[in-house]
């Protein structure tokens, strides 16, 4: 039986660190400037986000978001074992490409140094659940042996379009930068329970306009119609959030899906080693916890200094906690993601 294995993992962040303190303090530009921006403060956005520090890029057009995805990619491939020409297939979540069109998957294909591969390239805009989407394409394209080696990417640059006003608060003091990844490929086992043992993806369209990014209309025209720089006009720009509506679907997404990987795979909280949701809000995951009854030991965190990384933070999350030695080879995990559109999911995976 060919069952679906994480052969390697890799993560980036760059150096930045914007603290909470900090934050108020920056203009459109990410420039800390005199003074304060936004009215807002470490008090405001700890108690509502759990949020203490995040990362950003230089805001000097250096950096894209294909340069996160390839510092994460060529760490995951290393830790596989592998060179680069030998992935056959790259999937790259991200709700912030390098632009428009293309895809970002191509940008990270040629920075890779293996566009004469030919290697299929994927981009998947599933925001906040990317990685479990991502995740049952990638298992399904090994298990009918369509690629050997894939590489699924989360990949986010979110400091150069966001709000750094009042106006802008709710969203912008919850993103960061960073890219995660994983290298993936077949294993020839009896074991059920081996490798990918689970994937779950869903959507519901109603919340699309609860949580979007605009910045263009393509049945205006013309489809961009308002001055960038005119504060009174470019809300369009910048994300909109309702909070409330996504705190509220986000906490019954994650739990739903979470229950449903047990009661589908018939394993229990002894059977998982380590249970890794999304990082949107700190506060969502301590309800998901509550609700779902999930041991608050088996959790892993890490948007109190990274912020909410979307695509990222799945994989983010487990390398981080790999780095400090909490997690292990041959741990069972399950993660569940909810992101906007409104998509939910969960799997669950040996590491």
């Amino acid at each position: 039986m060919i069952r679906t294995q994480i052969l390697g993992l890799g993560s980036y962040v760059p150096d930045r660190v914007v603290t909470n303190s900090e934050l108020p303090f920056l203009n459109d530009r990410h420039e800390r400037q005199e003074t304060q921006q936004s009215e807002t403060n470490d008090e405001w956005i700890a108690k509502r986000t759990g949020i203490r520090e995040r990362r950003y890029v230089p805001n000097d057009g250096s950096v894209a978001t294909s340069d996160l995805a390839l510092q994460a990619a060529k760490r995951a491939i290393a830790d596989a074992n592998l060179e680069p020409g030998e992935i056959d297939c790259i999937i790259l979540g991200t709700l912030s490409p390098d632009i428009h069109f293309p895809g970002t998957a191509v940008f990270l294909q040629k920075k890779l140094g293996i566009a004469d591969r030919n290697c299929a390239c994927f981009d998947i805009r599933q925001q906040c659940s990317a990685f479990v989407y991502g995740l049952q394409m990638a298992d399904a394209f090994i298990k009918t042996g369509m690629y050997k080696r894939v590489l699924l990417v989360g990949a986010e640059l979110h400091s150069h379009s966001l709000d750094y006003s009042t106006r802008g608060r709710d969203v912008m003091v919850l993103f960061g930068d960073g890219a995660g990844a994983v290298v993936l490929g077949p294993q020839e086992t009896d074991d059920p329970r081996a490798g990918v043992m689970y994937t779950a993806a869903h959507a519901d369209g109603n919340g699309a306009m609860d949580l979007y990014l605009k910045i263009f209309d393509i049945a205006k025209a013309p489809y961009v119609d308002y001055d960038a720089r005119d504060r009174e006009q470019n809300q369009a720009k910048y994300p909109q959030m309702d909070g409330k509506r996504v705190f509220l679907n986000a906490v019954r997404g994650m739990v739903m899906s979470t229950q449903a990987a047990l009661a589908k795979t018939g394993l229990s909280w002894d059977d998982i080693a380590w249970f890794v949701p999304h990082q949107a809000n700190l506060r969502i995951n301590e309800k998901v916890v509550e609700v779902a009854k999930i041991p608050a030991d088996k959790v892993l965190n890490t948007i109190q200094f990274y912020g909410n990384t979307t695509a990222a933070t799945v994989p983010l999350t487990i390398d981080y906690w790999r780095q400090q030695g909490k997690v292990k080879r041959g741990d069972r995990i399950l993660a569940s993601v909810f992101g906007s559109g409104f998509t939910w999911g969960a799997a669950i995976f040996t590491f």
